[in-house]
């Protein structure tokens, strides 16, 4: 049986948020070696932040910047041993719902380039040029030439 999951925003510095910023270092700066002053920036200040939970602990978190031209989807990161459950299609729906709630359609992300097919299917686009971002390859993505309300059902 797999485990219930609950996915909500949590407030900035909460014990909740707290232990998705801990979640992200873990996968980000220990795992993936991303540069530890670039895993956190000033838009964490503001940004709204998702937790997912399962048994009592953070299994997975992302953050919604709500910039002008669109919503910016961002630092989307799974537990190790968590991964290949549906929690990241599971916050990208969550974190979709949200936009959409907000009057927000236009949703970006930069992805890792190993992790494109995941976003493809979510129904994001990639396009420009690969650039690096923490190290790693990454491409831009975007969802404004579908109807992103579909995916927040």
């Amino acid at each position: 049986m797999q485990s219930p999951l609950t996915i909500l925003p949590v407030p900035v510095f909460s014990t909740l948020c707290n232990a998705a910023f801990a979640l992200r270092r873990e996968v980000f700066v220990w795992e993936q070696k991303v540069p530890e002053e670039e895993e956190h920036d000033s838009y964490d200040l503001t940004a709204t932040h998702l937790a997912a939970i399962a048994e009592g602990e953070v299994v997975g978190t992302l953050r919604l910047i709500a910039l002008p031209e669109h919503t910016k989807i961002g630092r989307v990161a799974v537990r190790q041993h968590w991964r290949g459950r549906g929690i990241a299609k599971a916050m990208m729906a969550e974190a979709t719902r949200l936009a959409a709630a907000a009057g927000e359609h236009r949703l970006y992300l930069t992805a890792q380039s190993d992790k494109l097919g995941m976003y493809e299917k979510l129904g994001f686009v990639a396009f420009g040029p690969e650039l690096m971002d923490g190290g790693m390859p990454h491409r831009a993505m975007r969802n404004y030439d579908r109807d992103t309300a579909a995916l927040a059902d």
